[in-house]
């Protein structure tokens, strides 16, 4: 009896922990499709003018229309694109009145990296972004070859001499040049995948100990008899 009740204990405790991060797991894919809803609807949300004082942490994914100049000279960020394949980000530096910031005009496929592109006046509507590409792995850019790997604010405002402000261009700039505007496609949300995983071991889990309790039980069954 007493090894009976230990696994009946133990295969509880553990069914218990398992159910509880399955359901933890639950709780925070709520939390998670609300925050992707807030930021679908400010991404989506009416474009206003770009202001002053610019803030990652009040200002991501703003969107916002300037009016102004395409400078001359271009970053090109090395992507993948679904179903089209490798090409760059255009990365050029735009200047309106008082002021420069940069923009990510879009998408160009590995052919098209020396075509010329639009420049001059225009106008451009979009998304302010600080995306985090750079980690430990990211290869510094190769600059001979004008092939960068990651958008990296702070050096491409640098490097453009520009605002460490970047704008991802909703509105196209160039015939050319395909927009790939700022969606939540790559925030991750693997909460559910996490809960279905939990549970299924708590399955498992639940399975194993009655097992366990059956042989544990049948033996002492029969010595009885």
């Amino acid at each position: 009896m007493r090894r009976i009740l230990f696994l009946l204990i133990f295969g509880l405790a553990g069914l218990g922990v398992l159910l509880s991060l399955g359901i933890w797991q639950l709780q925070r894919l709520a939390w998670k499709q609300e925050v992707l809803a807030e930021i679908e609807s400010r991404i989506s949300a009416a474009p206003v003018a770009l202001p002053r004082q610019v803030s990652e942490d009040s200002d991501k994914y703003l969107p916002v229309t300037v009016t102004g100049e395409m400078e001359p000279g271009e970053i090109h960020v090395l992507v993948s694109v679904k179903q089209v394949g490798a090409g760059y980000r255009i990365i050029q530096s735009f200047s309106t009145e008082d002021r420069t910031i940069l923009v990510d005009r879009g998408f160009v496929p590995t052919t098209a990296k020396q075509t010329p592109r639009l420049t001059g006046p225009m106008e451009i509507t979009g998304n302010l972004h600080w995306p985090d590409e750079v980690d430990g792995y990211t290869p510094e850019p190769d600059i001979d070859e004008n092939i960068w790997f990651a958008r990296d604010v702070p050096n491409l405002a640098a490097a453009l001499g520009a605002e460490p402000v970047l704008l991802i261009a909703r509105s196209e700039t160039d015939p050319n040049v395909t927009p790939l505007p700022v969606d939540t496609a790559g925030i991750p949300n693997d909460h559910l995948q996490y809960a279905i995983t939990w549970f299924g071991l708590a399955l498992v889990w639940a399975v194993m100990t009655g097992y366990f309790l059956w042989r544990n039980r049948a033996p002492s069954e029969s010595e009885e008899q």
